[in-house]
């Protein structure tokens, strides 16, 4: 597991600074592989949340290697993504579920039945009562032993958007659907060929499941994440800042930065 090349400590919180991403995803893969064997070894079973965008393909690419060439096994992993674009076909290229099967499902024995994504597809008229069967299914398989979750460049995780509410509603929300924040619509704008194109919606793992994982680690990269890194990590916890609310799972999460990421940390 590569070390980082500084360490910090944001209430309780410890922050990883390594000297580029790629060794950042790989010391998250690895965390994520030794989550897996510990919780397979003593439960029989582990339960993975997972991420999508650009950041953690390489997290990916690493636990495919190392299912292929050092003997890690899936076969008793359950996962539950994040989030998906709504409404979304899981065979349109741009979804996350297509996402999830060209960089590890398609390449790793995970069984199909194991591996769960936000669904596009559901009736608007059954939006709520599908969101609270998705955390009901999170609940069943005892919770989830680790969230891997990227930062958004406005701050949000999952699409737990920037919002006005009060922390303590925020701090329990639920699986839901939601309305993109602009700036989330603009970073997806490259992925769908202009704004125009972009999905106004999605459906997305409330902060009340993310922030019950017994480990968070959370992956940010780049300077146009460091102000959303340094709001999160050194502001006021606020919905307006959805990172910061990670602050209230205390020592059960781990940030893993990169130099221009971290910039803005004192």
């Amino acid at each position: 597991m590569p070390d980082p090349a500084r360490t910090l400590e944001s209430h309780g919180a410890p922050v990883l600074i390594f000297d580029d991403r790629s060794l950042a995803c790989l010391a998250a893969a690895d965390r994520i592989a030794a989550t897996i064997r510990a919780a397979t070894d003593a439960r029989g079973k582990a339960v993975l949340g997972l991420a999508t965008g650009g950041t953690p393909i390489p997290v990916y690419e690493r636990l495919v290697g190392l299912h292929e060439a050092d003997g890690l096994s899936l076969a008793g992993v359950t996962s539950f993504n994040l989030d998906e674009y709504y409404p979304m076909s899981p065979l349109d290229p741009r979804s996350y579920r297509s996402y999830m099967h060209r960089h590890l499902f398609s390449k790793v024995d995970l069984a199909p039945n194991r591996a769960h994504l936000p669904d596009g597809t559901v009736p608007e008229s059954a939006l709520e009562a599908y969101g609270e069967a998705y955390d009901r299914w999170i609940a069943a398989e005892g919770g989830l032993d680790l969230q891997l979750l990227g930062l958004g460049r406005n701050g949000h995780v999952g699409f737990n958007e920037p919002d006005g509410m009060a922390v303590d509603r925020a701090l329990d929300l639920p699986t839901r659907p939601v309305s993109l924040h602009p700036t989330t619509i603009a970073d997806a704008a490259k992925d769908f060929g202009g704004e125009e194109h972009v999905p106004r919606r999605a459906l997305t793992m409330g902060t009340a499941s993310i922030l019950a994982a017994r480990s968070i680690l959370v992956l940010a990269f780049g300077l146009n994440k460091a102000e959303a890194v340094a709001r999160s990590l050194s502001g006021p916890i606020t919905a307006e800042v959805p990172g910061s609310l990670l602050r209230s799972a205390g020592d059960r999460v781990t940030w893993l930065l990169d130099p221009e990421a971290a910039s803005d940390l004192r």
